[in-house]
């Protein structure tokens, strides 16, 4: 049985008055339509939710994080202030994970405020609740309006939920795809009439040859833009996590999670997650080009590895029932396999920091330091 979506019969209103709408508007309105939006009216996360993330699976992905910032807070030269800002942070749990770790740390923990960007009101309360005793801690609807100064910036699965553009590839060029409404009545994708003028030219070379049928996606590159020239300009870094490809290719992401399966992008809108895999060659060349610098990407797999995750795990599972030792093991190998339910490798790991810092830990060959911590 199909859900009732009142966004749904919204959509259709306005496609029917002004013509087929761009998949990045349906997906804007999906996620973030005020009264409608996924975003803005649940908590998507859980076994009651839609999906699971990695701070959800384990602690252990959490305070690694807040070990990481902690080597990155250090390499900057130990500041006396640090922004530690978290972009779209669920229920709070990787940052309240993060906190913990860093509290063994006081002349750093001292000088921290934390910055939540976050536009879900019941995902806000959640996160007031999980971090509750921690002082100096604000919220925000956007990146902007964080406070200057030095930062380290976490986007865990951030990147994915922002709304992308796609072309399809005819016989005349490529089209914009759009989403329109059939003889039936339900909504469809389709392609806009005209192709774009030109629109060969600003294709990745991978995708120039691509066959008729092929989709192209991409995100406008203003968020990652924003991010760079921050951690550029006040001296930081920022640590982009998420599902997605290394390289910038032809091919069709666009998909929906409702109760942990996928589920058709089109069928109940506002009531599934809807999402895009992120193009890490894109991100790395829009903040390059802003002069920041690009430190990866690796798998997330790796990346945790190289934290010293199998470390914290066996010391963690010294101290545990038989049990628990064995969820410990099942979070190790679902945070750091590959696999059909594994996100160590569907899930990339890319860091954005100031030219002067050189490397960062996890991100290069070497072993980290926050894997000796």
């Amino acid at each position: 049985m199909t859900e009732y979506s009142p966004l749904s019969s919204e959509i259709k209103k306005t496609i029917r008055s002004s013509g087929p709408m761009p998949v990045w508007r349906y997906m804007e309105l999906c996620l973030t339509h005020p009264e409608h939006g996924y975003y803005v009216s649940r908590d998507p996360i859980g076994r009651e939710g839609d999906f699971t993330t990695s701070p959800e699976v384990s602690q252990m992905f959490g305070e690694l994080l807040g070990l990481w910032a902690a080597s990155v807070w250090k390499s900057m030269g130990s500041p006396s202030s640090l922004r530690l800002i978290e972009l779209g942070p669920g229920r709070g749990t990787m940052m309240a994970d993060a906190l913990r770790a860093l509290r063994v740390l006081p002349p750093l923990y001292q000088t921290l405020s934390v910055h939540l960007v976050e536009i879900n009101p019941l995902l806000r309360d959640k996160q007031k609740e999980a971090l509750s005793g921690t002082r100096d801690i604000a919220w925000h609807d956007s990146i902007d309006d964080v406070p200057e100064g030095p930062s380290v910036i976490l986007a865990n699965e951030y990147f994915d939920a922002l709304p992308i553009h796609q072309v399809v590839r005819r016989e005349t060029g490529w089209h914009e795809r759009v989403i329109d409404i059939d003889d039936s009545g339900k909504l469809i994708f389709a392609t806009a009439a005209d192709p774009l003028p030109r629109f060969e030219v600003l294709l990745p070379p991978l995708v120039r040859a691509a066959p008729v049928g092929a989709v192209f996606e991409w995100r406008p590159d203003a968020e990652i833009m924003k991010i760079a020239s921050r951690v550029r300009d006040q001296i930081g870094a920022a640590l982009i996590i998420d599902y997605g490809h290394a390289r910038s290719d032809a091919g069709d992401t666009f998909q929906a999670v409702m109760r942990h399966a996928f589920t058709d992008p089109l069928k109940a809108p506002g009531l599934a997650d809807i999402t895009a895999h992120v193009d890490f060659q894109a991100l790395s060349r829009a903040a390059e080009d802003v002069g920041a610098r690009v430190h990866g990407p690796v798998t997330q797999g790796e990346f945790l590895k190289r934290l010293g995750i199998e470390t914290r795990a066996v010391s963690l599972m010294a101290k545990a029932s038989h049990e628990v030792s064995e969820d410990i093991a099942n979070a190790l190998r679902r945070l750091t396999e590959g696999g059909r339910t594994g996100m160590g490798s569907l899930f990339k790991v890319l860091g954005v920091s100031a030219p002067q810092l050189m490397s960062l830990p996890g991100l290069s060959d070497e072993k980290s330091a926050a894997g000796g911590s």
